[in-house]
């Protein structure tokens, strides 16, 4: 996994800025039919669609949470007063705290089912009755564009997707959050080119590949030879959902 302190200075910028933020935010504020009372985001990283959830709606009370913190240090400037340090495997708030509670952009990061698990059963947990959760689902499929760079990259070993939306609704149920709607939004600005495949690859963006790994030199001379190095191929379209808590009796 990346060193998200390292990279946050840099992630907005690599990862479509304010453009995705704003389209993550539309997506994810059309699941939220009341969009008031408390809102949690889970791995809020840089802050940069949690500032968007706030500035929606003044009577939505946003609240960040992030582990790593270069991170959270910048979501702070972004909501000041209003970002923590925290393991969404362990939040430290009370049960039914929040009306909506948000992890974008955070299942696909976990290797371990048992951690997946663990952080859907805290998002329920915090979550109130008649409350929704909403999750990204599907990550890294939503890269293979049915491209040229997908085609070379084929091969490569992959990690079990821990954040299938199968497997999310499956962990949902356990805890009795129901299905509440999904959405999609364009990943803008993250369309790969050859040459920006390459440094992704060098760096370990592909986590399954490692730097250092042998077969990095031959996925990376194979995208070398194919045609408009710089131009990028379409952009993602990523997936959320929706799960809604049973109102108490």
């Amino acid at each position: 996994m990346l060193n998200y302190d390292k990279e946050a200075d840099a992630y907005d910028a690599s990862r479509g800025g304010e453009p995705r933020a704003e389209a993550a935010t539309e997506a994810v504020l059309g699941l939220i039919p009341d969009r008031q009372g408390r809102l949690l985001d889970v791995a809020c990283g840089t802050g940069i669609v949690t500032r968007r959830f706030a500035a929606a709606n003044p009577a939505l009370r946003v609240t960040g949470a992030d582990l790593a913190p270069g991170m959270a240090r910048m979501a702070a400037a972004r909501l000041p007063g209003a970002v923590l340090l925290a393991d969404s495997r362990r939040l430290p708030f009370a049960d039914a705290t929040f009306d909506v509670v948000t992890s974008i952009w955070l299942l696909h990061l976990l290797s371990d089912p048992a951690d997946v698990r663990a952080v859907v059963a805290e998002c329920a947990r915090v979550l109130r009755p008649g409350g929704v959760y909403v999750t990204t689902v599907d990550k890294a499929a939503a890269h293979d564009v049915g491209s040229d760079i997908d085609t070379v990259l084929a091969p490569r070993p992959r990690r079990p997707a821990q954040d299938a939306a199968e497997a999310v609704t499956a962990h949902a149920a356990e805890h009795r959050l129901q299905p509440a709607g999904q959405a999609s939004f364009p990943g803008l600005g993250q369309g790969r080119s050859p040459r920006s495949t390459i440094a992704d690859l060098r760096r370990g963006w592909f986590t399954a590949l490692q730097p250092g790994d042998p077969r990095i030199q031959t996925f990376a001379e194979d995208l070398a030879r194919l045609p408009h190095q710089d131009r990028p191929r379409p952009d993602p379209v990523f997936r959320v959902r929706a799960f809604r808590k049973p109102a108490a009796a």
